[in-house]
């Protein structure tokens, strides 16, 4: 399947499976004002956080804004290439020339790897939250949208 049904949550994340997870207490409040649903997952390395929407919103924003607004210390930005099938995103057939953005979060000696991507119903898929926005608003990108957010630990002190 190309593209996504944001009313749908995979049950494999990168061919492992992966069990809900109930959300912090900070992306509760976050979800009580978001204009769709946020769901979190987990495979057991790895934390992974969906949040759907039907129509263009500014509260669908960077991971970064909210790992800062945390305390957290955003190092090496960058946007890095998917392989083909790596399962980024929740839809099947991941192109080879994909992107995503990632970061390292440091907060109190524990660093965390971050990438995240949004991706459209016809399977378009974006690494920049702004891009993705005003293509929503022009009419040039279809909903729903998923923002797929994976976030592993790896550990205090390294990188």
């Amino acid at each position: 399947m190309h593209g996504i049904q944001a009313s749908e949550l995979p049950l494999h994340w990168q061919g492992t499976a992966v069990r809900p997870l109930a959300l912090s207490a900070v992306e509760q409040r976050f979800a009580d004002r978001f204009p769709g649903r946020i769901s979190r997952l987990t495979d057991g390395r790895q934390i992974i956080v969906l949040r759907d929407v039907a129509a263009p919103t500014r509260m669908l924003h960077p991971a970064a804004d909210c790992y800062r607004a945390l305390g957290y210390r955003i190092e090496g930005e960058h946007l890095e290439s998917i392989s083909l099938h790596a399962g980024a995103m929740a839809s099947e057939g991941a192109l080879a020339n994909d992107v995503r953005r990632c970061f390292i979060a440091r907060k109190e000696g524990l660093a965390l790897r971050v990438c995240e991507q949004i991706e459209d119903a016809r399977g378009q898929r974006f690494a920049d939250t702004s891009a993705w926005y005003w293509a929503a608003a022009m009419g040039q990108s279809s909903g729903p949208w998923r923002a797929v957010t994976v976030t592993q630990a790896l550990g205090r002190g390294s990188v």
